[in-house]
């Protein structure tokens, strides 16, 4: 599974983050890239954050969970796939992950036990894994630092804003060197009474009848969070310098409408702005004329097929078609202009849903044998 300019892109290549907003076909792409990679002879894992579990049911996988899992090689064959590598699949558990890394800085196991049980913490690690960001890029960092694998292929998170997991390991450092995390670390449960004698009372009301100790709380939390604060600092910069570094390449996945076009333009200069390694575009879903040429001749031939009213309506759908497909022609090659002789790989509409392994070979088909 090896041509065309996808795989001089990859060539190399040990770490693809494809990206881009939602609803353009990512888990899909990022899928079928990994399993051509696969098929190469790389041992390769596709890591993903998508509660909808569509990787899991591509790869024909009954669940795809924190542990990584094997697909099985015939499975592969059986879609086009077949080679010497190995395809693994992983559905990140965010505040798993965020549990990891909170016990891989701590200093003993006294600490990480005290801010694992910690209820502020609990609490914090539960929102901050709705966001997502940070701890994909974590694992990201991880599973490359630990050297199993020979490429990784991430799947990022579906969000709001698709620059948001750019500025994960950023927003970390700044939330570690802020000065309310300092403020916290050298204050005591007395020391906190900058919030205030009111405060105080509502908070000594609360504790009476929850039986909480939310000062105390925050003090516990912040004082051993804080303690880990350069490890957490180191491990954000090298995180930052891995996806910045040349082993790493960005694929950026939109549709060809309109505003997903302009989204990924504004995404394509946001990277190129970050200096961060950009790939190659995939515009995904790109409609193709039904009739090249039609005329007098495909008229006659469907009237004497359909009878006359049929064949009007099967000739207005395949202008509607021809119509739409001249328009996402048109937005392609805008985005070709915008990228300036950078990759641009357009991948036809399929005839169905990619939901299985053999719709994964199809896809891989045109992004690695098509010109």
């Amino acid at each position: 599974m090896s041509g065309g300019p996808l795989a001089a892109v990859l060539e190399g290549r040990e770490v693809v983050v494809c990206a881009g907003s939602g609803g353009v076909g990512k888990t899909t792409t990022a899928a079928a890239i990994a399993a051509a990679l696969a098929a190469e002879g790389r041992r390769t894992i596709v890591l993903t954050i998508d509660p909808a579990r569509r990787l899991a049911e591509s790869l024909g996988l009954p669940d795809v969970g924190n542990e990584a899992i094997r697909v099985p090689s015939e499975r592969l064959a059986a879609a086009g796939l077949a080679g010497d590598g190995e395809l693994w699949a992983m559905t990140l558990d965010a505040k798993l992950t965020f549990d990891e890394l909170i016990a891989s800085n701590a200093p003993d196991a006294a600490t990480r036990d005290a801010v694992l049980a910690n209820p502020i913490y609990r609490q914090l690690s539960g929102a901050l894994a709705g966001s997502q960001e940070y701890m994909a890029m974590e694992k990201l960092y991880e599973l490359h630092a630990e050297g199993g694998y020979d490429a990784l292929v991430l799947d990022t998170p579906p969000a709001r804003n698709a620059l948001d997991f750019l500025d994960a390991p950023g927003r970390l450092s700044r939330f570690i060197d802020s000065r309310s995390l300092q403020v916290f670390r050298s204050s005591g449960r007395a020391g906190l009474g900058f919030f205030g004698r009111g405060a105080g009372a509502v908070m000594a009301v609360l504790e009476r009848a929850t039986g909480v100790d939310l000062l105390r709380d925050l003090a516990e939390f912040f004082n051993a969070f804080g303690g880990m604060a350069d490890g957490f600092r180191d491990r954000a910069r090298a995180v930052e310098a891995l996806l910045a570094s040349e082993v790493t390449t960005f694929l950026l996945v939109t549709s060809p409408r309109a505003a997903a076009i302009a989204d990924a333009a504004y995404f394509h200069g946001k990277l190129d702005e970050a200096g961060m390694p950009f790939g190659a575009m995939i515009v995904n879903r790109v409609r193709e004329p039904v009739a090249a040429a039609r005329g007098e001749a495909l008229a006659a031939e469907l009237e004497g097929l359909l009878g006359a009213p049929l064949a009007r309506k099967v000739l207005r759908d395949v202008d509607d078609r021809d119509s739409l497909a001249a328009r996402d022609a048109a937005n392609v090659e805008r985005m070709r202009a915008e990228l300036g002789g950078a990759p641009l790989l357009a991948v036809p509409e399929l005839p169905g849903d990619v939901h299985d392994v053999g719709g994964l070979g199809a896809v891989a088909a045109e992004l690695f044998d098509r010109s």
